[in-house]
């Protein structure tokens, strides 16, 4: 059962892993300056400075998101997100990184990084990044979707793999569509939009691909969609 509330009740409680003391108390304040909506309070529950103090917390508090950098002393963030993962499987990983290459980008989300976004994001769009990570929902800087479709193009083109027409029967078209736009990066309320159609019917098109593919999140489904020619950048 997938964990929508975390443990401390009625909070989205964040774990922030940077060795950078500035960044970290930066964090800190713009979150908790950005609690004063309807919805649930996001809680800055602890810090790290390397990802094996991030491992030992993440083990202890078992938070809902753990905000992670990827370039830090002793153990990076793609070393350190598996292992979060494993000793606390409903906590959610969210790369924060300044780095958008291919050689980050990709690693990491195969790592099982449910988000990976770059430290330009404003801090009104990092906050509701959060909470669409906490409702399940990939987040992935543009840059880093680009990156992820190019990566699996050319591997689709060196191994001269092709999209499964039987894969695609599975699906309607409706859902073919919301498949390649989760792999976009959109939010169920982003895709509503582009769709015109009201975020409840994303929700369950989004239900339905999920239980047609056998896949477990939105994670999955955006990988998926990436290996087998869904994404789409007409965004």
């Amino acid at each position: 059962m997938k964990k929508t509330i975390g443990p401390a009740g009625g909070k989205i409680r964040v774990l922030i892993v940077d060795d950078h003391a500035m960044v970290r108390q930066g964090l800190r304040t713009f979150l908790e300056l950005h609690n004063d909506s309807s919805e649930l309070p996001i809680e800055v529950a602890g810090e790290a400075v390397n990802g094996i103090e991030a491992v030992e917390l993440a083990r202890r508090m078992e938070p809902d998101i753990v905000l992670l950098d990827l370039v830090m002393p002793e153990m990076d963030g793609i070393q350190a997100t598996p292992r979060i993962i494993e000793c606390s499987p409903q906590t959610r990983v969210i790369i924060l990184t300044s780095f958008g290459e291919e050689d980050k980008v990709v690693p990491a989300i195969q790592a099982g990084a449910h988000g990976y976004l770059l430290k330009d994001i404003p801090p009104d769009k990092l906050v509701q990044a959060i909470r669409n990570a906490h409702r399940g929902e990939v987040q992935l800087h543009p840059n880093a979707a680009k990156q992820l479709m190019s990566a699996v193009a050319q591997k689709d083109a060196a191994s001269q793999v092709r999209p499964s027409q039987q894969v695609a029967g599975e699906l309607t078209e409706r859902e073919c569509e919301v498949l390649g736009l989760i792999a976009s990066g959109m939010s169920n309320r982003q895709i509503a939009a582009k769709m015109f159609i009201s975020e409840k019917t994303v929700k369950t098109h989004v239900s339905n691909l999920l239980g047609k593919l056998h896949l477990e999140d939105r994670t999955q489904a955006a990988i998926y969609a990436l290996k087998h020619g869904f994404a789409t950048d007409k965004v």
